[in-house]
């Protein structure tokens, strides 16, 4: 008898169960206005998101005009500077060619002025002394 009471209150208890859970829910109202307004704000989020989607890809076309902007820019500095500092090693050696010139023209006067000097220096004594302290007999 006794595991058949057992049995029976299990049963009713197990049975009065769902009624203490439904007790325990809280209703919540939700009508017809309230799916509208959820329809409508979904429609309002994805026409935004549809707005921001142009927005940030014209500011990505804007950022890619920058980007190229600054490539050319910057391709087009340092061409010049290259184109510079090649001038710069032209023009060099071109002022430089009348200085060797001059150069070498002093060097030969100077040499054909020393030997004058030492022709003269044999038929004068003083001046080949002269010469010979300063070491150019």
């Amino acid at each position: 008898m006794k595991p058949l009471v057992y049995i029976s209150l299990l049963f009713f208890s197990l049975l009065s169960l769902p009624a203490l859970a439904q007790e325990q829910q809280v209703v919540v109202s939700y009508t017809l206005a309230d799916r509208d307004r959820a329809i409508i704000t979904d429609a309002k989020v994805s026409a935004l998101e549809t707005k921001m989607d142009v927005k940030f890809e014209s500011q990505q076309r804007q950022l890619d005009d920058i980007k190229i902007l600054f490539y050319w820019g910057f391709g087009i500095l340092i061409s010049l500077f290259i184109f510079m500092l090649g001038y710069m090693i032209w023009d060099r050696r071109t002022a430089m060619k009348p200085a060797l010139e001059q150069a070498s023209k002093a060097m030969e006067n100077n040499r054909t002025f020393l030997s004058m000097l030492r022709e003269y220096s044999k038929k004068h004594p003083d001046l080949a002394e002269m010469m010979r302290t300063h070491g150019m007999l």
